[in-house]
């Protein structure tokens, strides 16, 4: 990277840091509020208005928020600092709320800007590195960033948690609130707006993967949902010891990790789409290998396995957006393939919820489903595609790949 670009993502680098502490500090100061008092022992009505409601923030991000992301005035930059002031107060707000009524707006309103955050970020990347080279490299920082600083930022907030109570605890996230909003004046200005430019995310972009990659991720995002409602059921059914339910979950949710770790490398090995099309593959492997060999052990493998191609997926597709899509409009992009992708989540969720499958069946209905994902990804993917049309600064140029 030239030294402005590495200024640049720099500065990205600080203000999603902070931004990751404070939301890591929120989840912390409110673990034991009425809000995540969900049971996965309790009434499935009840876990499907969860999964329902969880979803609503990306419905308000996608139709109202990333359309305005690309127009805000001033820029991505903009945005951000606005978020994250937003984000302050709405923080402060929550003190002394924790056990009421009203923590329910605000939450979703943290919710609402937490998604926009996140799609001005991923919107912003291309502006902070010299080539798209360096974007699946770019995207894996950010997401070790993001795993590192929240970690770091639990263990103060669980012990001010318990000495002080969920105040202190959301007056201490706030304080990287706070930081992201003076962090975020080193990000880069206003992007060109070409309103001109084809959507991303109709399927308007020639010459890329783009309208077959976005399924590939809907189906990953699926197999995590399912895998990890199926494996809480099966397990809980089967009276199974509950290291075995800690360890696919803590596992799973630690595989992203070395997803972002192994990911810039496999971009270097075998390049972004083949990327994505492993993502699909092994995963798919390990289901039916594990609904054939059943046992615990081979559950605890498949929800490493589906979170992992879940993080190098993730990579492989912010980067083929970022690199193929217009500029101008990817607020809007991502806010709808996001949108997309929480769907087929609470989607994935919802099958164990409403069905009860034995453990060996739900391993193999999730290898079938990810095995079918795969073949339609690496059919559909190259398929007699044209010249590929950049654009970048207003500009559409046509480049060979």
């Amino acid at each position: 990277m030239t030294e402005t670009s590495n200024g640049r993502f720099r500065s990205l680098a600080a203000v999603h840091a902070a931004i990751t502490a404070g939301e890591a500090s929120m989840v912390v100061a409110l673990a034991d509020s009425f809000f995540f008092d969900v049971d996965l022992d309790g009434a499935r009505s009840r876990l499907l208005a969860f999964l329902l409601v969880g979803f609503t923030p990306f419905l308000v991000v996608a139709r109202l928020i990333g359309p305005f992301i690309d127009r805000f005035r001033g820029g991505r930059r903009a945005m951000v600092m606005t978020v994250a002031a937003l984000r302050l107060v709405v923080q402060i707000a929550m003190i002394g709320l924790t056990d009421e009524f009203w923590l329910f707006p605000l939450v979703f309103a943290a919710l609402v800007l937490q998604k926009t955050y996140a799609v001005s970020k991923q919107a912003l990347v291309p502006a902070v590195v010299p080539s798209s080279d360096d974007l699946v490299e770019a995207n894996s920082k950010l997401g070790l960033i993001a795993g590192l600083t929240g970690a770091a930022a639990v263990v103060p907030a669980a012990g001010l948690q318990y000495l002080l109570g969920p105040g202190a605890t959301l007056a201490y996230g706030a304080t990287f609130f706070a930081a992201a909003v003076v962090l975020s004046r080193g990000l880069p200005g206003d992007i060109e707006d070409d309103r001109s430019a084809p959507s991303a995310a109709e399927g308007e972009v020639t010459g890329s993967d783009i309208h077959v990659a976005w399924v590939a991720m809907t189906v990953l995002r699926f197999a995590v949902g399912f895998t990890l409602f199926q494996i809480a059921f099966w397990f809980r059914a089967d009276g199974a010891p509950a290291i075995w339910l800690a360890a696919a979950i803590g596992l799973g949710s630690g595989a992203p990790m070395l997803g972002n770790i192994i990911g810039p490398r496999l971009k270097r090995l075998v390049g972004v789409e083949p990327m994505l099309a492993g993502a699909l593959v092994v995963p798919a492997i390990v289901a039916g290998v594990a609904a054939v060999v059943g046992g615990y052990a081979m559950a605890v493998a498949v929800s490493v396995s589906v979170n992992l191609a879940l993080a190098v997926a993730r990579l492989a597709f912010e980067t083929i957006v970022q690199r193929d899509g217009p500029e101008s409009n990817q607020g809007a992009a991502f806010a709808t393939f996001e949108t997309r992708f929480h769907f087929g989540w609470v989607a994935g969720a919802t099958v164990p919820v409403l069905v009860d499958m034995p453990g060996t069946l739900g391993l193999t209905y999730l290898a079938v489903v990810v095995g079918v994902g795969a073949v339609t990804y690496i059919v559909g993917a190259g398929a007699n595609r044209p010249p590929l049309t950049r654009y970048r600064d207003g500009r559409a140029t046509a480049r060979e790949r």
